[in-house]
């Protein structure tokens, strides 16, 4: 089965130019043109753009987003990945949905708000007690004043950040280098430059200690919630492999 390019445009919310542009970049090729010079896209061509537009939600460029496909070619496994996140972003914006709706029943009703349901799906310390045991209370506390200090702005560019950088190990691992290649010590310098910009965490401004660095990519393995962020447990000890590496033999 195909659909023309303006069927495709309306059903995914995108323009004809959009998917004219994408094609013309390589990152999204019609299955056929006619011979009236139309543009016609099959499943696979569909399963692709899918895959496009949800790397556009996470901030990724169009050339970055042409280096995770090209990565992970197992359309399936990689959408396994992205419907993973998605699923915890569902429940995060479910429970913020249904605090603000208790919200304005309560203040309709004059009815005595409580703040735990005020502000339940907004929770930024949900990993506060693994923070605290691991690494101490005034890590903890240094870290949240600072994140709390941000805007939703710089939230979200924090987000977005941390999200590209997800992609590019989830690329990497699939691409099958070794952990210890150039690429993957590129990102794990990255990766550690990244979390020096976390105030309270062991090694501030200059970056992560040898101990914290490596202790961070077993968390990535052991706790499933982190394992997601890199494509599953697979892609996780990839990412704890060359962290571990480049905290040996660059910290």
């Amino acid at each position: 089965m195909e659909w023309s390019i303006q069927d495709i445009s309306r059903l995914a919310g995108t323009t004809s130019r959009t998917l004219r542009h994408y094609g013309d970049v390589g990152l999204l090729a019609p299955s056929r043109v006619g011979s009236n010079g139309y543009r016609y896209y099959d499943a696979a061509a569909l399963t692709r753009l899918q895959r496009i537009l949800l790397l556009r939600e996470l901030g990724l460029s169009l050339p970055a987003i042409a280096d995770v496909l090209a990565g992970q070619r197992d359309n399936a496994q990689a959408l396994v990945a992205h419907r993973d996140w998605l699923v915890q972003e569902k429940d995060r914006l479910d429970r913020q949905i249904a605090s603000v709706e208790t919200t304005i029943r309560k203040l309709k009703g004059g009815e005595q708000l409580m703040a735990e349901e005020v502000f339940d799906g907004f929770d930024h310390t949900q990993y506060q007690d693994e923070v605290v045991e691991r690494w101490g209370k005034a890590a903890y506390e240094s870290s949240d004043r600072w994140w709390s200090s941000k805007t939703a702005a710089e939230k979200k560019e924090y987000a977005q950040q941390q999200q590209a950088l997800a992609a590019d190990w989830m690329t990497a691992a699939g691409s099958g280098i070794a952990a210890d290649s150039d690429e993957a010590q590129a990102l794990a310098r990255r990766h550690a430059k990244w979390l020096s910009g976390i105030p309270g965490l062991p090694g501030g401004p200059a970056g992560p200690t040898k101990e914290y660095l490596t202790g961070l990519g077993e968390l990535y393995v052991n706790d499933e919630r982190f394992a997601a962020n890199y494509g599953g447990t697979d892609g996780a000890r990839f990412v704890r492999d060359a962290l571990a590496y480049y905290a040996e033999h660059s910290l």
